[in-house]
């Protein structure tokens, strides 16, 4: 009886990991987009240059937040840029502005 549960228990492993081998096999084989305005995303959020961040925050169109840590905030971060953990958005909603782009960075 162990025997089965252990032969079905490395065949489920082995379909789980096939699988994301194929869905990364295919994410890396497709040429990248190039971010604009007019490239839509599968989680629907646009993607903006640094330079066109530097001149939305400049025109004060824009609000950069940090969605890393403490620590690696503290490292070094985007002058200007306000930290709000990606675990903590929820949070501090209303701190965000909602007449402003939000751009939000993690790297």
């Amino acid at each position: 009886m162990r025997s089965i549960f252990y032969f079905a228990l490395i065949v489920a492993a082995a379909v789980a990991f096939a699988a994301c081998n194929a869905v990364d096999h295919t994410a890396n084989t497709k040429p990248s987009p190039v971010p604009g305005a007019d490239t839509v995303y599968a989680d629907g959020a646009r993607r903006v240059t640094a330079d066109e961040m530097l001149a939305m925050v400049k025109n004060n169109q824009a609000v950069v937040i940090d969605v890393r840590n403490q620590a690696s905030y503290d490292l070094g971060h985007i002058p200007g840029s306000k930290l709000i953990p990606a675990g903590d958005i929820l949070n501090h909603l209303n701190e965000l502005p909602r007449d402003k782009m939000i751009i939000t960075y993690c790297s």
